[in-house]
């Protein structure tokens, strides 16, 4: 299909067309798809002045730079078309659509003596699949129960009729197990065979009542030429199916096959089951949760993931209950919103399902939340502090053998890393490996600078250090007269040890303590941002002091030239005209010679 551009000024210019737009950004990047019975009417609602727009809508239309359209024949089409569309591109403003191709699947291969085997991959032109199946267990069974009815092969040999002929296999264990009929050595027939694979069909179909039929009539007739043994094994067949049967849940018997589609929402979240009915049992039951991007209405999300999960599970049934009324525009079905009877009362189980799942989802939230306020009371008691620490902040040094002295500071809110506010900071005043002077410094410049932009000073701060570091810090906060407004603490590596100002025993904190755990991720996570800050720094260093040790190239050149061309990487692409405007002709040979040798090298 050929799409056309339009800038958003050109709005009136769309067809009054059922299709599908799509946005982009000033990057020319897919920002945004959507579909639309009216191309002219939806479109133009975006950029009307008068319209209600949330805040993530708005912030969207603000973005928008040019509008991409496709036209098609119908709403339906449209539909399947931004499905297709969504999940190709997963657009920042659409709600999130993928293709499940881990979910297992069982195929009945389209070899001579066919497998029945599990798989992950799609192939169809390998065999045919049933599936997906969400529940690996559930899939398990099905497998299980098969191979205990039927004696199909899981060999992978090409039984040609050529090859069987030829004598060119032997058969193996399953064969002496009794698991295999042996038609490798032609010990059994391919009509025979078939008759296995037809009623192995017919459980993959769900139509578990043909199964049935068979073993008991072969039950029967065992029995009639007193072949007693062999009737005994078709009765136990029958009662695997029997079991199998009475453990899948049987909805109705006037029900076949029908699809049931339940939603239930808030402003964040949307909750999608859909139960998929085969021989009036339950076969598939599943929830998905969306996140909401535009404030989507109900029957915007229940209309695209009814169409992503009927093509994901291959799902072809005509009839479709659900809770909410959806006019797809489809000529080949049409969902219904049931009133009375075992239709209500399945679109009812349904919506239980997605009930529950939003519970969980929310309870899970709360987990969460209560486990955070749980830590951090637990380290107000530990530390018997005023206040509740959720706004805490720790300090790290790294320097080795002295180059390139560094620090870091990491926050936590609520217990939980708040990355936005991490800092880096280059010592600038202490020369040498000296952590005490280094603690001050940054302490010092953290907090100093907290002050004068009037921003909240955290409550509780953390050192990763023993009493030398702490006192350092300490002397930072007086020096700001902000000593003992803040509860500050230091951490020794060697025992796990707690320091405060100006006690010399320290405190040790059970081991299995949540609250020790808490202070021991906050060190962890500044030491390891420290130490990522000085590896890149001594990467960058290695590189400049390189160039300082070309002939006639020092370090005030090389600060002249990363003044002007900022990086490394910028003094190469330069020119040599460029460079010998800043260092010379002939240095700027030499620099020229240095990169080209570092590509070759």
């Amino acid at each position: 299909m050929e799409a056309t551009r339009f800038s958003p000024q050109e709005i009136l210019k769309l067809p009054d067309n059922p299709g599908v737009y799509r946005y982009y950004n000033a990057e020319d990047t897919l920002i945004y798809v959507g579909k639309a019975k009216s191309l002219k009417k939806r479109v133009s609602s975006y950029f009307n002045k008068s319209a209600q727009h949330s805040k993530k809508t708005s912030r969207m239309v603000s973005e928008i730079v040019s509008i991409e359209i496709v036209l098609v024949n119908s709403e339906f089409d449209a539909l399947l078309l931004e499905n297709n569309l969504i999940k190709q591109n997963q657009p920042k403003y659409n709600i999130l659509l993928k293709d499940d191709k881990t979910f297992p699947y069982l195929c009945v291969s389209n070899e001579r003596f066919p497998r029945v085997y599990s798989t992950r991959k799609l192939i169809p032109s390998l065999g045919r699949y049933f599936g997906p199946f969400t529940n690996v267990r559930a899939m398990n069974n099905v497998l299980k129960l098969i191979n205990s009815l039927f004696t199909l092969r899981t060999c992978r040999y090409d039984l040609s009729k050529e090859n069987i002929a030829k004598g060119k296999f032997k058969v193996c264990l399953e064969y002496h197990l009794g698991n295999c009929q042996g038609p490798c050595e032609a010990f059994q027939s391919e009509e025979d065979y078939l008759k296995d694979v037809d009623q192995a069909l017919n459980i993959l179909k769900g139509n578990l009542g043909l199964p049935k039929s068979y073993f008991k009539e072969r039950m029967h007739e065992a029995a009639e030429q007193l072949q007693f043994e062999k009737a005994q094994e078709f009765k136990e067949k029958l009662e695997l199916v029997d079991d199998f049967h009475s453990k899948s849940i049987i909805v109705s018997p006037k029900l076949t096959d029908v699809d049931v589609f339940t939603i239930v929402s808030d402003e964040k979240y949307a909750f999608v089951n859909y139960i998929r009915i085969k021989n009036g049992m339950i076969n598939l039951s599943k929830t998905n949760e969306i996140k909401k991007k535009l404030n989507e209405t109900d029957e915007e999300i229940l209309s695209l993931l009814l169409v992503d999960m009927r093509d994901r599970y291959q799902s072809i049934t005509k009839e479709i209950l659900t809770n909410k009324e959806l006019d797809l525009g489809s000529d080949t079905f049409q969902p219904v919103v049931p009133q009375i009877g075992d239709k209500r009362k399945l679109v009812e189980l349904s919506l239980k399902n997605s009930l529950f799942a939003k519970k969980e989802k929310y309870q899970s939230l709360d987990n969460v939340k209560d486990k955070g306020n749980r830590v951090l009371k637990q380290l107000q008691k530990d530390l018997q502090l005023k206040e509740l620490p959720v706004h805490i902040e720790c300090f790290d040094n790294s320097n080795i053998q002295g180059t390139n002295p560094v620090a870091s500071m990491v926050c936590f809110k609520m217990g939980r890393p708040s990355k936005k506010d991490y800092r880096h900071f280059k010592i600038k005043t202490v020369v040498g490996p000296d952590d005490f002077a280094s603690m001050t410094e940054v302490v010092g410049r953290r907090y100093k600078r907290l002050l004068e932009e009037n921003q909240p000073l955290p409550k509780l701060i953390v050192i990763d250090g023993g009493k030398g570091q702490l006192s350092a810090s300490c002397e930072a906060l007086k020096t700001l007269g902000i000593y003992g407004q803040i509860p500050i603490i230091g951490i020794a590596k060697r025992l796990e040890e707690i320091y405060f100002p100006e006690d010399s025993f320290p405190l040790h904190i059970d081991k299995k303590s949540e609250s020790l755990r808490l202070i021991q991720k906050l060190r962890d996570e500044a030491h390891r941002f420290a130490i990522t800050f000085h590896r890149d720094l001594r990467s960058k260093n290695s590189f400049n002091f390189e160039l300082e040790n070309v002939k006639g190239i020092g370090r005030f050149t090389v600060d002249k030239l990363l003044k002007e061309f900022r990086t490394m990487s910028g003094i190469e692409k330069a020119s040599f005209e460029e460079l010998s405007a800043i260092a010379g002709e002939s240095r700027a040979r030499r620099i020229q010679i240095f990169f080209q040798q570092k590509k070759e090298a």
